[in-house]
């Protein structure tokens, strides 16, 4: 009986004891909830991206769900949620809200991918190699590389006329907010 009661007390010492000692300090006590992740992506070899026309953003257009490339990062959305990774097979963290790069890509594009037409016209839908999106994303965009390219490889396709300079400002505000929201969030992961 002594036993069971020694054994009872140093069981609610072992849990009142960090509680209180959070109360003292302040008060509050943070619960983390987990949220869950994607599962696994399993490719046979590395995949072979495309740019979307029109934008800086690149697909994975041989598989049936969502992956893009963008800023450096993967990014996949499921059941809701996003997701991404600074590799394409492994690594993947919740992200929280829509990444400001998925507004611009239409719900269309793997129709427009599988038909070879964007817009009406002819699209020659070249593949890149992860490794050299990867690599040369910044200069590309930097650059204007696609533009140059023959319009992403849609023939015909018009020069995109200039953004307004007010919706061009906004534009880099909004990524400005995101870099600074990606380094907040490498900033916590590395303190971990």
């Amino acid at each position: 009986m002594k036993k069971l009661l020694f054994g009872t007390l140093l069981l609610a010492l072992v849990i009142a004891g960090p509680i209180s000692s959070v109360m003292a300090a302040g008060g509050r006590m943070d619960v983390g909830v987990s949220v869950p992740l994607p599962p696994p992506l399993m490719f046979p070899a590395p995949p072979q991206l495309v740019v979307i026309p029109e934008t800086y953003v690149y697909a994975v257009p041989d598989v049936d769900v969502d992956i893009f490339f963008y800023g450096g990062w993967w990014w996949r959305p499921w059941e809701g949620r996003w997701y991404r990774s600074q590799r394409y097979d492994s690594g993947w963290g919740h992200y929280r809200g829509t990444p400001s790069f998925y507004g611009h890509v239409p719900s269309g594009w793997r129709n427009d991918y599988k038909q070879g037409r964007w817009k009406g016209h002819q699209w020659d839908r070249r593949k890149v190699p992860h490794q050299q999106a990867q690599k040369n994303w910044k200069g590309w965009e930097r650059d204007k590389h696609w533009e140059k390219q023959n319009n992403w490889g849609v023939r015909g396709l018009k020069k995109p006329s200039k953004q307004p300079q007010q919706q061009y400002q906004g534009d880099q505000r909004r990524q400005q907010d995101n870099r600074d929201r990606d380094k907040r969030d490498r900033d916590r992961r590395d303190r971990r």
